[in-house]
This record gives C-alpha cells, sequence and structure tokens, in this order.
C-alpha cells in the first residue's frame, strides 16, 4: 500500500509541474488558481479513498467487497494511465529542455542569437499540450469500458463438422460461457438475468461452464444462485473448476478453511444445476448412441496449479465415438491433448481476451496473445478443435474494451464420409 501510494504521488507531482507549464499563459490567477487546487483536491480525495478501502475490504470475502475493490483499481487506471501519458510527454519536453539548455551554453559565446533561440524552445508547451490531449483518449476508452462494455454480451456462433459424431446427435446444440467471477458483478442483479435470458433464448441441448465461477470466496456467491440457476439446456449442463475456485490467491488461517470454502463453491454447482466434473467424464447416450463430456479440474503451465488428470477423466470413455472436454486453460490443450489424444472438440477460457483488445471483420488482436497463442475463439490442428471462450466477467479492471463477454453457441453436425 505505501509503494502504491508514493508512486502515485510522484505521477501527481510530475503531472503537477506540467499542468503548471500549460496554465503558465492564463491571465487571470483567479482561474489558473482554480485549475491548479482542483487537481490537488481531485488527487487528494482519490489517494483517501483508495486507503480506505484498501483499509475496509482488503481480505473481505464478500461480493460487495470484490466489486468495490476492483472498481478503485478501475478508477486508477482511468486516471492514472492517461497520467502516466501525460508525463511521458512531459520528460519528452524536459530532456527537449536539458539538451537547448547544454547548447546555449557551450555555443552562447559563438552566437548569442543561438542561446536565444534555445531559450525560446525551453517556453515551448507544445508537447505538454500534446500529452494532454492524447492523454484525454485512455481515460475514455477505460471508462468506456467500465460503464458500459463489461456488460455488453456478445453471442457468437460456431457450426462444427465431425465424421465420429452419432448420427442421433446431429444438430446438437451447445451454449459455452466461462470465467463468470461473480463476485465482482455484485448488486448488477438485473444485468446477469438478461444474460441468463440470452442463454435461454438459444434453445441449448447442453450447457458447459468452464471454471472460475468466483473470484476466490464461496461467500461471493450471496444472493446468486437464484439467477445462475435459471439457466435452461434439454439435456443437461455440466461445469469445471477454474483457477480462482480453488482460494490459492488467497492467505488461509488453515488448509481446513480453504477446503470449506471450496467445498462450498462445490456445492453452488450442484445448487445452480450443473453436473460438475472433477477428472471425471459422463455418458450421454441417445437412442442407443453416446457421446461423452469429460471434465478435467484445473491445469495451467506454472505458475498456474495442475489438478487435472486427463487420463483419470478418460479412463471410461475408450469406446466412445465422439469426446467434448472441458479443460480450464486453454494451454492444456497443447500439451496434453493435441496430438497426445483423439478428443475432438475442447472448450476453454480463462484468458478473458484480457479484456481488451480489437476484434473486427479483418483484425483479432490483444496483448495477451503474446503469452496464449490459443487466446479467443475456434482453433483448429487437423480433426481436433479447440474453443476458447473470451469469458463472461472480469477480474482486476472492472470493464472490458473491445473484447466483450461472451456467450458462444456451437451447433455439432454430423459430417459424412
Amino acid at each position: 500500500m505505501v509503494i502504491v501510494v508514493i508512486l502515485i504521488l510522484l505521477i501527481d507531482v510530475y503531472s503537477f509541474k506540467g499542468l503548471v507549464r500549460i496554465t503558465s499563459r492564463i491571465s487571470r490567477k483567479m482561474l489558473k488558481r482554480i485549475i491548479l487546487y482542483s487537481f490537488w483536491m481531485v488527487s487528494l480525495l482519490f489517494l483517501a479513498g483508495i486507503f480506505t478501502a484498501f483499509l475496509r475490504e482488503n481480505g473481505a470475502q464478500t461480493g460487495r467487497a470484490q466489486r468495490n475493490m476492483f472498481l478503485f483499481a478501475g478508477i486508477m487506471m482511468t486516471v492514472y494511465l492517461p497520467k502516466i501519458l501525460f508525463i511521458f510527454f512531459q520528460f519528452i519536453e524536459d530532456l527537449v529542455r536539458f539538451f537547448a539548455f547544454v547548447t546555449g551554453k557551450v555555443f552562447a559565446t559563438v552566437s548569442p542569437a543561438v542561446n536565444r533561440n534555445a531559450e525560446r524552445i525551453t517556453r515551448s508547451v507544445f508537447l505538454s499540450k500534446a500529452g494532454l490531449l492524447l492523454s484525454v483518449l485512455p481515460f475514455g476508452t477505460f471508462a468506456y469500458g467500465m460503464i458500459h462494455g463489461k456488460f455488453n454480451y456478445i453471442t457468437r456462433f460456431e457450426k462444427l463438422f465431425f465424421p465420429e459424431l452419432p448420427r442421433t446427435f446431429n444438430g446438437l446444440r451447445i451454449v459455452h460461457i466461462s470465467d463468470i467471477h461473480i463476485g465482482g458483478l455484485y448488486g448488477s442483479w438485473e444485468k446477469v438475468e438478461y444474460a441468463m435470458n440470452l442463454i435461454n433464448n438459444q434453445k441449448p441441448d447442453l450447457i458447459f461452464f468452464t471454471g472460475d465461477l468466483v473470484n476466490d470466496f464461496a461467500e461471493e456467491l450471496a444472493g446468486w444462485i437464484r439467477i445462475l440457476a435459471k439457466q435452461e439446456a434439454k439435456i443437461g449442463k455440466y461445469s469445471i473448476l477454474g483457477n480462482h475456485d480453488y482460494g490459492d490467491y488467497h492467505y488461509w488461517e488453515s488448509e481446513r478453511a480453504k477446503q470449506e470454502n471450496l467445498e462450498k463453491i462445490k456445492s453452488a454447482h450442484r445448487e445452480i444445476g450443473f453436473r460438475l466434473l472433477l477428472n471425471q467424464s459422463d455418458t450421454i447416450s441417445l437412442e442407443g448412441e453416446k457421446i461423452a463430456v469429460v471434465g478435467v479440474e484445473n491445469w495451467g503451465k506454472p505458475p498456474f496449479a495442475q489438478y487435472g488428470d486427463l487420463r483419470e477423466a478418460c479412463k471410461d470413455t475408450e469406446d466412445i465415438p465422439f469426446i467434448i472436454l472441458l479443460s480450464h486453460d486453454p494451454t492444456h490443450w497443447d500439451a496434453e491433448v493435441l496430438k497426445h489424444t483423439e478428443i475432438q472438440l475442447t472448450l476453454s477460457g480463462h484468458t478473458h481476451g484480457m479484456q481488451f483488445g480489437i476484434e473486427t471483420k479483418n483484425i483479432k488482436w490483444s496483448p495477451i496473445k503474446l503469452k496464449y497463442p490459443h487466446w479467443a475463439g475456434l482453433y483448429r490442428e487437423g480433426n481436433q478443435y479447440l474453443y476458447v471462450n473470451r469469458g463472461f466477467g472480469y477480474i482486476g479492471y472492472p470493464g472490458r474494451v473491445g473484447i466483450y463477454p461472451e456467450i458462444t453457441v456451437i451447433d455439432l453436425f454430423r459430417k459424412e464420409t
């Protein structure tokens, strides 16, 4: 907390220096004072709010506390990332001033005119104004993501064809959601209920949820079971755990307390109506034909935990012609599924698409692709497919910019050979 406060104060001091430079040409002293005093009033009130939230909410396990912590984190990003951009231009201007000063000193004895030119350069506020104008863009972008983007639910459709799919399952409709992170959605009851209606409007045969129901704590689910249980599927609803569901990112007083928290989360899956698969499989039969749904516990590359056991989960599926795997982290597909098994379709989440990026008809980009080669949407290697859901909720920054919350609809068809 102390480190954060010091960094914020350093950013504010340097930003204030640039603001003084910009307002230096304002002739009305009262207006200038209002601008400069307002800067520090807003900054100090923000610091007081962060400090209060840290003391009040740090370690709290309720959904309200989770939402408030993320809200302050989002406000900090919205306010201070533009300031960082602004001081970047200040730094460039200070470098220009420094070199102009040195040049003026060196050449002052040769040509006084050069020195006067250098002095005119040091009085320039062009870079300060440019930095101020450009800083408006990230401020508006992050504010939009917090107000509108995080609830801009997008329904995406895919049609996949498999020769191994039994004829009885031709046209099977799947709805796939992931990463609800319900604590951050506290209070947004109507928004989430609207999304549940979007799911039901698709008339799914199966609903799959691929983990991260909570941020850390079972208490986040208070008041949500009734709403999340409104999801309806003709055949069934299946789920798995994600890395956040285990409580690994919180210091627990005892291992027993951590396990009790996990058991409550598992119980919540059942109350919602999910069949929670913990390194297990389930066989779905229609008119004598079968497919298997396999669910593994979280498996990710370090530092993420590897609780998943794919071999154990698949042990009863040897004679099943078509398998759907639920695995939270898409890196599992590369490491243990692709080319090591004959699993036709894997469904994952985890990345959130970083909640920030650009997606158009011809462009699909997010910084998260630097870490995850498979980070959003459909991927194919030979006859094996992976779909990475962009997530339903959020973590950290309480918003989404360009990469919006997703409800995936996948229709499966038999490919005749």
